[in-house]
């Protein structure tokens, strides 16, 4: 099987340890690139629809992320401490893997990784060269990208030198934001280099509704992350807690009322609601009709808005996600998007992007 891979995939699955070596095999025929041994980088979705049609991620159009210009990854591929539903990652266990999921045995340098990940991303994106739909000004500001977004696959709090990792980054000029189940309050709380934006993902309410939906490897899993919650409006960055809708799990009023709660306990600076999307792995626990639309995932958010006092400052269609904002303006982490629909409406009003059968 490994012949099939190029010599370039080749030199990357040599780096990684033998007993990972078939999860990583696949992941990189999934066109994740790694870094080093355990870090993976891979092109979104929204960052070659930015380039050939001009068409942006929500991030661009909330925060003013430059879609083109930011490297999704994650330090900890291999790891996480929750084998949620709704993940579309292969675990190790799918594989019949034996590795402890919750520790990393191993670990590279962060300097390694904030350099590798640069070079990856410049490696992907050299490939929209002589591309006729690509302008050559926006291939130039791709090939320096200026965002970092930890989300992708595992859980990159569980990477013990996470705290260096963004001092190293940010000194480079760069952003980031970093998407976590909250399981690590320790880590989140030690942070000298803090996130610019620091997400909290979430799709259960208690605890009942968290052991049932994401699975938790280690005790106390909720307990954590209520501990996390508690202590978000001690950041200097801004916060979020993005709610993933999954039709036919938490969109009833008992969950509605219980994320309620949980909003008005940790005061984020936002709230996303955004809906479940049916892929990878997720389609094999889930179905296709656990995908709210976006109408549904509105209602969700209006009804949300009106228990917490958080007001709707938007929302992008192609991605089924609404914001809600405590603040007058939500903040902007960067230029935003070329010649793109990129502004938020103001409170209460509605603006509908093209195409929206496309949901990432």
């Amino acid at each position: 099987m490994a012949k099939q891979l190029s010599q370039y995939a080749l030199r990357m699955l040599e780096n990684i340890p033998e007993q990972y070596r078939p999860l990583a095999e696949i992941m990189i025929k999934q066109k994740y690139h790694f870094v080093g041994r355990h870090t993976v980088v891979k092109k979104c979705y929204w960052t070659h629809a930015a380039m050939v049609q001009r068409r942006f991620c929500y991030k661009c159009k909330f925060y003013g992320i430059e879609s083109h210009r930011d490297i999704q990854m994650s330090p900890t591929a291999f790891w996480c401490w929750n084998a949620c539903l709704h993940c579309w990652r292969i675990r190790p266990q799918d594989l019949g893997i034996e590795a402890d999921e919750t520790r990393m045995p191993f670990y590279d340098p962060p300097e390694l990784i904030a350099d590798g990940i640069i070079k990856a991303q410049r490696r992907i994106m050299s490939g929209y060269k002589g591309h006729p739909k690509v302008d050559p000004k926006m291939l130039e500001e791709a090939l320096n990208p200026v965002h970092v977004t930890m989300s992708l696959t595992g859980e990159p709090t569980l990477y013990p030198l996470l705290d260096d990792l963004l001092g190293i980054i940010h000194r480079k000029g760069m952003t980031t934001f970093i998407v976590t189940r909250g399981v690590r309050p320790d880590v989140l709380a030690s942070l000298y280099n803090e996130p610019n934006q620091l997400y909290i993902s979430l799709e259960a309410w208690d605890k009942k509704s968290y052991e049932y939906f994401n699975r938790p490897l280690v005790p106390r899993a909720w307990e954590l992350t209520l501990e996390t919650l508690e202590i978000l409006q001690s950041f200097k960055s801004p916060t979020v807690l993005r709610i993933t809708l999954v039709k036919g799990f938490n969109d009833t009023e008992e969950a509605l009322r219980g994320f309620a709660r949980l909003v008005n306990m940790s005061n984020p600076t936002y709230v996303e609601v955004k809906a479940y999307m049916w892929v990878g792995a997720s389609r094999e626990r889930l179905r296709r009709i656990n995908m709210p639309s976006m109408e549904e995932v509105r209602s969700f958010a209006e009804r949300l808005s009106q228990l917490t006092g958080y007001p709707i400052y938007g929302e992008s269609r192609p991605s089924r996600v609404v914001l809600l904002s405590s603040i007058s303006k939500p903040i902007r982490h960067g230029k935003g998007c070329p010649g793109g629909r990129d502004v938020l409406p103001g409170p209460g009003e509605y603006d509908e992007l093209d195409n929206p059968e496309v949901s990432y």
